[in-house]
Parts: C-alpha cells; structure tokens; sequence
C-alpha cells in the first residue's frame, strides 16, 4: 500500500509531527501572509502529493485553495504507485485534474494559466533543472508563487556529496540534457549512504535501480541549499520571498514571479 508520506521513507522513515510546525503556520503564513498565494486560488502540484502541505504537514495549505491539479511523470510511481489520468486525489477535498506528463514539459498548461505551483522533494530528481523551472515559471501567472521544497542533504543519503555548482546547471541547459541523462551516475554510486535509503536494498539492487532510472526517477540529480537555489531564482527572474529550513531535511522556497517578461 502506498501513502501520501512514502517519500520521506527515503531519508528518515516515516513522516513525523513536530510541534514546530505550529510556530512555522502562524508566523509564515499567517504574520507573513504567504497564505495568500494559496487562498481560494488555482494551483498545480509537480510529483505530489506531499504530506508536507496536508493538514497535519508543515505548511497545511491543501486545505486553502479552491483546486489543485497533479502531474506525475508516470501512471506507476515508486511513491504512489499506479495512477492515471482523472481526478487528483491530494485527500484534503479539493478537486482538481492528474496529469501524466513529464514535469518539465507541461503541454497540457497554457502561460500564465496558474495562480502558484507547489513541488516537494522533485526537483532533485531533475536531470535538467533549468528546464524545469523554466517550464514551472511559464504556467504560473505573473505576480504567481512557486513554493519549491528539497532535501537538506546533512540529514540524507545525499550528505557525502557536493552542492551542484550553478555552472552545472547552465551547461544542463545549454546541452538540453532530457531526464535520460545519467551524468551523476559515478559520482551517486559512490557517496549515496545506503543506510540511510533502507529502501534501496543493497549495493547492487540499488546499482541496478539507478541505472533504470529513466523508469523509475529515484536519483537525486543535483544536491541543492540556498545558495545554488537563490542564483537559480536570479537567473530565472523570480523573486526570493522566503527562504526556510524545516529540520531535519526540508528547504524550502517561496519564489514569486514578477509582473514583466525580463
């Protein structure tokens, strides 16, 4: 059986409450009115859905938006297995469309056609981030939020690992590497802490996982912090909002979209 929180499993097991989360609703959404980007408003959600945004989650805003439509790369994902296309079922009463497309080829959206876009723990699973954004800035209108959450890799299987360059992600897009790509592939096999992936199996299973990657999306692609997360908004022209760490592995980002076409 599948649940909405399989992805965390990755890293620490399964999800877990913490009462900072109450502190991080009030003061983040509430005293610095994030919550407006969500609030009776039409949103579309990259490799959910994510326990983190339910009403027991980090941030609870599910419960805030008037619809949301989901995209999955595939009908059958490690995280919730088979789905297809039809109804998005985040499981907080909103109603909303799945689409199975790739997340950084959304043909299905027109410009400008969203109010925000949510992706938790997906853009490390990006060969081509650039892209990616590229494509998630173009379905959100303008003055729009893309709220984008990934690892921190200190608590993760990713820890032994370098933060991906930002030069890195310019030649991605400059080399139109597509989501086949396996350039990481040495580096992943060589510093992925299988103990903290009890999922992965061992040496060997987890090998031949990640060379099926293409299939199944598993690998982190790039390691991410603020950092290289702040020079990709710059590049892209969005506007940092908010920038939050959540221990013990979430960083999250409130990327705002600007009203002009620079």
């Amino acid at each position: 059986m599948q649940s909405i929180g399989r992805k965390y499993r990755h890293y620490l097991g399964k999800f877990r409450y913490n009462p900072l989360y109450a502190k991080l609703r009030k003061h983040y959404l509430k005293e610095k009115g994030l919550e407006t980007y969500f609030l009776r408003k039409r949103g579309l959600e990259i490799g959910g859905p994510s326990q983190i945004f339910t009403s027991k989650g980090i941030l609870p805003i599910y419960n805030l938006m008037a619809s949301l439509d989901g995209c999955n790369f595939t009908d059958n994902t490690v995280w919730e297995g088979n789905i297809s296309s039809g109804p998005y079922l985040e499981r907080e009463g909103n109603t909303g469309r799945q689409y199975i497309s790739e997340g950084s080829s959304l043909a299905f959206a027109a410009d400008d056609s969203y109010d925000f876009l949510l992706s938790s723990h997906s853009l490390e699973h990006h060969a081509n981030v650039i892209k990616a954004l590229k494509e998630w800035k173009r379905a959100v209108k303008p003055g729009g939020l893309l709220l984008v959450v990934v690892p921190d890799k200190n608590h993760t299987f990713d820890h032994k690992r370098e933060f991906t360059a930002f030069e890195h992600f310019l030649e991605d897009e400059a080399a139109g590497v597509d989501e086949a790509d396996l350039t990481h592939l040495d580096e992943i096999l060589r510093l992925h802490d299988l103990s903290k992936d009890p999922g992965a199996g061992d040496f060997e299973r987890f090998k031949q996982r990640s060379l099926e990657n293409y299939k199944n999306r598993c690998l982190h692609q790039h390691v991410f912090n603020f950092d290289n997360l702040g020079r990709l908004a710059a590049y892209l022209n969005l506007e940092v909002l908010e920038t939050i760490f959540v221990p013990p592995y979430h960083n999250m980002v409130f990327l705002r979209k600007g009203f002009t076409s620079v």
